[in-house]
């Protein structure tokens, strides 16, 4: 068992804070591998719990490896028709918040498309038991989210998968979210287990460490399940001024036309104000002041001005990406181009530490 769940919460958040201190003296020193299912369009969730991240990330100096993850939408749905059509509105949605391909750090590509990195999913199996594979926990909750009643192998070996998309371009920077751990720490593992059984003292593979995202849960427009495409309770980045002043009005809050921010005790209310708060920067306690006794009606207005003056630039620039295909795709080709460079060295070393070079 490594290091990452010795001791409390507490302290993988501490040891992630000291990582996110040195991210800015040191970038070079770090390769952040960080990606998204193709299921559809993105949503302000992704956006403030993110893909603002990866943004600063990026503007930080780090190298960033951003897969889209494909093989792995086969593992818990029926339906793969509009696989390549999500593929391109998600670089479209990475390109129109500020994702830089064109910096020489940044590379988006699907593991579908890079041979050698899914390569790497055989000796990686070979590390783990199938007891491991069957008690994590993040595995046993997509299984329940997707209402599977027929578990094919693709699922349980999802995690393994993953483990692959981290460590084909060794990535040694994960952000995930508390829930996200246990995916994390099978990658560390199979990383240890290679090193020992494999390496004989060289470190082919980092164990990557986690970044806890300091971003806040954002709810859906019910205020009571995280935002989401498959509950309709999101907003998409793709949605128009319109559509997104009618998505709001119907937004669930409550009867007290006092509008205060209190999370625990009105969370219908305070995640539209965390809302505003992201979108203007304002917080949401002098929000929440501003906004006064004026009830419902006048919260949902400050929220819809926020949201639609913030998105307004990236709904503009996904405008026009949605008239280049070509460009869309260049970028993947470009990103593909860019990930398969580096998982071929990476295969080549496993090869050699594994004694199979002819």
């Amino acid at each position: 068992m490594s290091d990452l769940y010795t001791g409390s919460f507490e302290a993988t958040w501490e040891r992630s804070q000291k990582l996110e201190a040195d991210l800015p003296q040191h970038p070079e020193k770090y390769r952040v591998l960080t990606g998204d299912r193709p299921t559809g369009r993105l949503h302000i969730g992704h956006l403030f719990g993110s893909l603002d991240n990866r943004r600063r990330l990026q503007a930080l100096g780090v190298s960033t490896y951003i897969v889209i993850a494909d093989y792995q939408v086969l593992t818990d749905r029926e339906t793969f028709e509009a696989i390549a059509e999500n593929t391109l509105q998600l670089v479209i949605d990475y390109l129109s918040v500020g994702i830089d391909p064109e910096n020489s750090r940044t590379w988006i590509f699907p593991h579908s498309h890079v041979p050698e990195l899914n390569q790497l999913l055989l000796p990686f199996l070979t590390l783990v038991t199938m007891a491991e594979l069957d008690r994590n926990p993040t595995v046993k909750e997509e299984i329940q989210a997707a209402g599977l009643t027929r578990i094919n192998a693709g699922m349980y070996t999802y995690p393994i998968h993953q483990a692959a998309d981290i460590l084909f371009c060794k990535g040694n920077v994960v952000p995930v979210g508390k829930d996200q751990l246990p995916h994390l720490e099978i990658t560390r593992t199979v990383a240890r287990r290679f090193n020992e059984r494999y390496g004989r003292g060289q470190t082919v593979f980092p164990e990557p460490s986690p970044l806890l995202s300091p971003a806040p849960v954002i709810l859906g427009l019910d205020g009571s399940q995280k935002m989401s495409k498959s509950r309709n309770n999101a907003i998409m980045l793709s949605a128009s001024p319109e559509e997104t002043a009618s998505l709001i009005k119907k937004a669930k809050t409550d009867a007290d036309r006092q509008i205060t921010y209190d999370p625990v005790g009105r969370p219908e209310v305070s995640n539209l104000l965390l809302l505003a708060s992201l979108a203007s920067g304002e917080s949401p306690q002098s929000l929440a002041q501003t906004i006064g006794d004026g009830g419902a009606g006048k919260l949902k207005a400050v929220v819809t001005e926020a949201l639609n003056t913030y998105l307004a630039p990236i709904r503009e620039k996904r405008k026009a990406l949605e008239q280049d295909l070509a460009y869309v795709r260049s970028v993947l080709r470009k990103g593909i181009a860019g990930a398969r460079e580096e998982a071929v060295k990476t295969l080549e070393e496993v090869r050699g530490v594994m004694n199979m070079n002819l």
